[in-house]
């Protein structure tokens, strides 16, 4: 019973929370939830909307951008649902636990739409009573696209998941799947080739790509152009882990890895968690880095309103023109 009533005050706090937080102009209507585009600076998005005084990461899209999905987290996860905005006859809902998420008694996080829209990839710890597994482990889940809505989530069993944690999904054109697999105390790049319906034998990326022994998130090009990899551990990072960038040279040959610079980076710790917009045309990136902040610690005593206020040292989700991503490409 505690659980549930924990759950509960969680779910209300998600929906109800966003009522102190620091004013702003919302509007009904209009792309990105009728947010001013950025151009070669990061901004932070959806202040009040998206970014709150709480913890959000892993944003994701589908293709027309009419559905924005995140997630929300408490605590050090102790709880994490995944949001959900629509665009509806062209008014924008507000904020809301997406229903498959709602009524789990689990965490549920890093939500990934494929390229083209049919399928919705997710992280949860919940049960697979279809594969008679009932222990807490992250696995990779997915629903598929009908009409306007998803199917019931299923896991998406071996080879992706297995007796280790698995995290962040990202996927191509084709349908090959990149994910995150803890391993050996490291955490690690792999990928999976969609052939015939079926996902091949994950394979371990190469050190180009698993640079350390702790990679995180890697978000993949539709094209499988670049990969952006949180990574922590290179002499180059500002903070802990920090955005690193590797181009594709053709057949499977990447560059070393680029760090992302002091625009996206910063001497936070928490920077793993990015996404490229359908469109290829905006970069968001989740950051809790305090120098984007306008918060005055020194002076601001109304902690309350602190506490809700976007840019409070929880993470946040930015967004920056993707064009900054051609400038790091080597001649």
């Amino acid at each position: 019973m505690k659980n549930y009533l924990w759950i509960f005050l969680f779910i209300l706090n998600l929906f109800i929370g966003c009522d102190n937080f620091q004013k702003v102009e919302t509007v009904s209507s209009g792309n990105y939830l009728g947010q001013t585009p950025p151009l070669n600076q990061p901004k932070l998005f959806a202040p009040g909307i998206v970014s709150t005084g709480m913890y959000e990461r892993d944003i994701t899209m589908t293709p027309d951008a009419n559905e924005i999905y995140f997630s929300r987290i408490l605590g050090n996860f102790e709880f994490s649902k995944i949001m959900v905005i629509k665009r509806i006859n062209g008014v924008w809902t507000d904020p809301e636990v997406a229903s498959f998420s709602m009524n789990s008694n689990n965490k549920d996080l890093e939500p990934c739409i494929s390229p083209d829209g049919s399928k919705f990839y997710f992280v949860s710890d919940r049960p697979d009573s279809a594969g008679k597994r009932y222990d807490k482990n992250n696995d990779i889940w997915v629903m598929n696209r009908i009409g306007s809505d998803w199917s019931k989530p299923f896991n998406l069993g071996s080879p992706i998941n297995s007796d280790l944690p698995e995290f962040f999904p990202s996927l191509t054109n084709n349908g090959t799947i990149y994910f995150t697999r803890d391993l050996d105390g490291g955490s690690y790049i792999y990928k999976s080739v969609f052939i015939n319906g079926k996902f091949t034998e994950p394979k371990k990326l190469n050190n180009k790509i698993n640079s350390t022994n702790n990679q995180f998130n890697a978000f993949i090009a539709p094209d499988e152009s670049y990969i952006i990899v949180p990574t922590y551990g290179r002499k180059e990072s500002l903070g802990a882990t920090d955005y690193f960038i590797c181009f594709d040279l053709g057949h499977e040959v990447w560059t070393d890895p680029i760090h992302m610079g002091s625009l996206i980076n910063s001497k936070s710790r928490d920077e793993y968690s990015s996404f490229v917009s359908r469109d290829g045309r905006y970069l968001f990136f989740m950051s809790s880095d305090f120098n984007k902040s306008n918060v005055n610690f020194k002076e601001d005593y109304n902690l309350k309103g602190l506490h809700n206020m976007p840019e409070n040292g929880s993470p946040d989700i930015y967004w920056i023109s993707a064009d900054f991503i051609k400038t790091l490409k080597p001649d």
